[in-house]
């Protein structure tokens, strides 16, 4: 008796986990690929969907991560405040300049930045980001099988979170892709006004080859991985707010300073107003 009621919990844990996973991946491909525009409904949805499921499962609230506030919210607005320090750095620097002139971010309206920031980072990324894989996931994982394998495994399907994210990080920000692939942050070549040597307009980039493409993903992936160790270790030490806190501020920060870098000398710097258009669809965010 008692083991068919042991078998049957473990049965209705990993039919929990199952139903996580399965809610993070559709959420991930309608908020990258089919609507990303509505990622703060997607994200919301979901993540209700999945704190039902996990609260369905009998986890509690502080197993969930929802406890130790005020260490939290001390821990991750130090570390936000540490966020901003590092992005003013590293737009003042012109060695590093490049690193943050994301052309997702220049590309849009002044309006459509806010809403990137105050609203589609909190709400349609991080929301669902956090409770999903420090919360909902680690808590499941840590029942089953302890804390280690759930920082391990959250953190490892926090990583693969991120290929389609990557994808679009290639053509919004080569510098970074590159250096996510591995590449030495060399200057590489330089088009200040736009033009090519003899005057002419340059040629439309050219589609990165599959292995460049792997290389990237590859090295979004392991870093946005070891990016999960870090958030698991923060939500052991202050709850969910304080990796969510640094998430936040990682991401919507990222909106602002890359509209305060200054040109590149030649540039003309039009772009960093945002007072033209609307601009495309936002950015997909990590």
């Amino acid at each position: 008796m008692l083991a068919g009621a042991v078998a049957v919990l473990a049965a209705d844990r990993r039919a929990a986990l199952a139903g996580a996973v399965a809610v993070l991946v559709a959420a991930n491909v309608v908020n990258n690929r089919v609507a990303p525009r509505l990622a703060p409904l997607t994200s919301a949805a979901a993540t209700c969907a999945l704190l039902a499921l996990a609260r369905r499962s009998g986890l509690s609230w502080s197993e969930l991560g929802f406890h130790r506030g005020p260490p939290g919210l001390r821990i991750g607005g130090a570390l936000a405040s540490a966020v901003a320090g590092v992005y003013a750095v590293g737009i003042a620097v012109p060695a590093t300049r490049r690193f943050f002139r994301d052309e997702r971010a220049l590309s849009l309206s002044r309006a459509r930045a806010l809403e990137e920031a105050l609203l589609q980072v909190p709400v349609g990324t991080v929301l669902l980001e956090e409770v999903g894989f420090r919360g909902v996931l680690h808590a499941l994982l840590t029942r089953s099988h302890g804390p280690r394998t759930a920082t391990a495994v959250s953190s490892a399907l926090f990583g693969l979170w991120h290929v389609l994210p990557a994808i679009d990080m290639m053509a919004a920000n080569p510098a970074l892709s590159g250096l996510a692939a591995g590449e030495p942050p060399g200057d590489g070549p330089r088009e200040e006004d736009g033009r090519g040597e003899d005057g002419a307009a340059p040629d439309p980039p050219a589609r990165a080859s599959r292995w460049e493409a792997a290389r990237v993903v590859a090295g979004s992936v392991a870093a946005t991985g070891l990016a999960g160790v870090f958030f698991c270790e923060l939500r052991r030490r202050g709850g969910l707010a304080a990796p969510s806190l640094l998430h936040v501020a990682t991401n919507s920060l990222g909106y602002l300073f890359a509209r305060l870098a200054p040109a590149d000398p030649g540039s003309g710097g039009g772009r960093l107003t945002g007072s033209r258009g609307t601009g495309p669809e936002p950015p997909v965010r990590s």
